[in-house]
């Protein structure tokens, strides 16, 4: 079982920043790809980026530019900053990790979710 454990959310200014956190824990972790997706309100889930074993990183077109995504290996830790947050990125954030098993199956497993509010 792999439980991962998301803080960092909060409100915050238009302009200002924020700083995302996911820790994966569990036993035998073969992480694959780590990425972060929200949900605004009557939207539905999307991604915000992600980022692979190898460290290549994808990016909505929304958040080009103004976020980065990292993760610590060794920690199984994905972190995402967010700088010159707008309104719009209101929602509620959820960590993704991919773990693959030794026969290749992929498995996706999410946090609990973080509110982010930006106010204007």
């Amino acid at each position: 079982q792999v439980q991962l454990v998301e803080s960092g959310g909060g409100l915050v200014q238009a302009g200002g920043s924020l700083t995302l956190s996911c820790a994966a824990s569990g036993s035998r972790l073969s992480i694959n790809s780590m990425g972060w997706y929200r949900q605004a309100p009557g939207k539905q889930r999307e991604l915000v980026a992600v980022i692979s074993s190898d460290s290549n990183t994808n990016f909505t077109d929304a958040v080009k530019g103004r976020f980065t995504i990292s993760r610590d290996n060794a920690k199984n830790t994905v972190a995402l900053q967010m700088n010159s947050l707008k309104p719009e990125d209101t929602a509620i954030y959820y960590c993704k990790v991919v773990i693959r098993n030794s026969y290749g199956t992929a498995f996706n497993f999410w946090g609990q979710g973080t509110q982010v509010t930006v106010s204007s």
